[in-house]
């Protein structure tokens, strides 16, 4: 029965990934993968939204392969990432490109992603395949959200 709902879990997942392409476009380009641009130091949100597509890629497939060691890993990736970004908007370097005066709702939004990020590898810590995939979707549609209020 565990084998069935685990393989039921990974369907999910795989079925989802069906429907994304693999390299979306991003305002910065699909070259803008796998490294941050030289501009991402001076923005830190971009820089954290290059990590985080990074993350995401890493987690979809650990999560799908059941590999709760590579989901810690991946969200590792994203440690410091949230104080950067704060930092940044202190500092008038993070500019929302849609809806800047909503910005403390922005921060809002990151401080529960990254609490969820962390519900995440305590998760993966106790290889709990359910729990990782709830989680994983619902970071997802975190994105998918945030970028409809805050994204061009």
């Amino acid at each position: 029965m565990k084998s069935i709902r685990r393989g039921s879990a990974v369907g999910a997942v795989l079925l989802l990934l069906a429907g994304l392409p693999a390299y979306p476009e991003t305002a910065l380009g699909a070259d803008a993968r796998r490294s941050p641009a030289p501009s991402s130091a001076s923005n830190p949100l971009i820089e954290e939204m290059l990590t985080l597509d990074n993350m995401f890629r890493d987690i979809i497939s650990a999560v799908a392969l059941g590999d709760a060691g590579k989901v810690r890993t991946a969200v590792a990736s994203m440690h410091g990432t949230e104080e950067k970004t704060r930092e940044g908007i202190h500092a008038g370097a993070v500019v929302l490109p849609r809806n800047s005066a909503r910005i403390s709702e922005f921060v809002e939004r990151d401080r529960k992603f990254h609490e969820m990020l962390e519900a995440l590898e305590r998760a993966a810590g106790r290889n709990h395949q359910q729990e990782m995939l709830r989680i994983s979707k619902l970071l997802l549609d975190g994105c998918v959200q945030c970028h409809r209020v805050f994204r061009k």
